[in-house]
């Protein structure tokens, strides 16, 4: 009977396929599947030896190592480049212990980020202390995975780490207490994209999470104002609430209260965004059984308590991946506001572009704006699946 038993809950063994088998299988298993591959590889083939060719031997990238300061920061004064090193270091020693909070240490992971950060410190045409601090980049990553990973309690102070990591940084950054302060109009390029979107995402985040309860809530008075807000800013296009915050702000304000572009484009970004991402988390409220309401009231928990504890985290969780959607399209929607005066990456690009000796480089410019656009939206996307993971949302 024992051997029985092992033999039933014992896995079914696993068919060891060679790699010739498996390009039968699935590419080559039809003449239409043979043809298909075949032209999908010419395809491939030809506009990778295009690109390549291309940026090897035709492509002027000294528009780039020329420009790259004007890139990253703008007009940020070159005497205090440091407080965004420290700014970027702060930030990479959080990711780092949320990473090894979230996955096991491994020792490839450290060679992997060891070697990526020589290698952009050896490439990149910037100076000794910016290859430095690059480096210490790197190794604040490594020092903050190794602690995540040996220290799982960690994980539950990184919510309020973060959370002071976005005023600390702002601190450092603006100035003020202590500190010279940086007008933000020197606030350009690279900087000004990622201050936008991270102000943004903040921001809007708790507010469609408001908007999402009120709209499922049997206040008649809440719920409507919630539905007509959520129907009418998803009714207008970003571009248009822009240029509304820019114009109509100012005008609801004391004539003596002066209100920075820069902070009235991110009151723009977060009416629009928290629009949006309230029907996303009212899709995972919607998703949430009425029996873990009902049980939670048996227990003795009230309303606070039960959304707070019970509902809310069950329903977030089941909308990671439309909620990081909607935050990586809002980190590419910061690109609207140089219409509005604001000189982010887009910005600095087209400054770059009238400037005499690179008019016409406009491959190489994009070329580089679209990699710093994917590599963010990419790490926005790799982050979402770390959390879906260490939640367990597959099992």
């Amino acid at each position: 009977m024992e051997s029985q038993s092992s033999l039933q809950d014992s896995p079914p063994p696993i068919r060891q396929i060679s790699s010739i088998e498996w390009l039968k299988q699935n590419l080559f298993s039809s003449w239409f599947n043979s043809i298909l591959t075949v032209v999908c590889v010419w395809l491939i083939y030809s506009i990778v030896s295009n690109f390549a060719i291309w940026a090897f031997t035709q492509a002027d990238w000294s528009v780039l190592s020329a420009n790259l300061r004007l890139f990253m920061v703008g007009r940020y004064p070159t005497s205090q480049y440091w407080r965004i090193w420290l700014t970027l270091g702060l930030i990479s020693l959080l990711g780092g212990v949320s990473w090894g909070v979230w996955d096991r240490f491994d020792r490839s992971v450290s060679i992997g980020l060891s070697a990526i950060s020589i290698s952009l410190s050896i490439l990149l045409p910037v100076d000794i202390g910016s290859r430095l601090s690059i480096v210490a980049s790197g190794a604040a990553i490594f020092i903050g995975f190794w602690l995540g990973s040996r220290s799982k309690s960690l994980g539950s102070w990184l919510v309020l780490a973060w959370l002071l990591a976005f005023p600390v940084g702002l601190w450092l950054i603006g100035g003020g207490l202590g500190l010279p302060s940086v007008e933000i109009n020197l606030w350009n390029g690279l900087l000004l994209t990622t201050l936008l979107a991270v102000s943004s995402i903040f921001l809007s985040f708790p507010l469609g999470v408001m908007l999402a309860l009120g709209r499922q809530s049997r206040m008649p008075v809440i719920k409507w104002f919630s539905t007509i807000y959520i129907e009418v800013v998803r009714g207008l296009p970003l571009i248009g609430i822009l240029f509304i915050a820019q114009v109509m702000l100012p005008l609801m304000l004391p004539t003596n209260v002066r209100i920075e572009r820069l902070i009235r484009a991110i009151a723009g970004f977060v009416l629009f965004a928290s629009a949006y991402l309230a029907e996303n988390v009212r899709g995972g409220l919607q998703a949430i059984p009425v029996g873990q309401t009902e049980a939670a009231k048996a227990l003795g928990l009230n309303t606070p308590l039960t959304l707070g504890l019970i509902i809310l985290p069950q329903a977030l969780r089941a909308v990671i991946p439309s909620i990081a959607g909607q935050f990586i399209s809002l980190f590419k929607d910061t690109a609207l506001v140089s219409v509005v005066g604001l000189v982010e990456i887009m910005g600095v690009a087209r400054s770059v572009l009238a400037q005499p000796d690179f008019i016409g480089r406009y491959a190489e410019v994009y070329c580089f704006v679209g990699a710093i656009y994917w590599v963010c939206s990419y790490s926005m996307s790799l982050i979402s699946r770390r959390i879906e993971k260490s939640l367990d949302l597959d099992k």
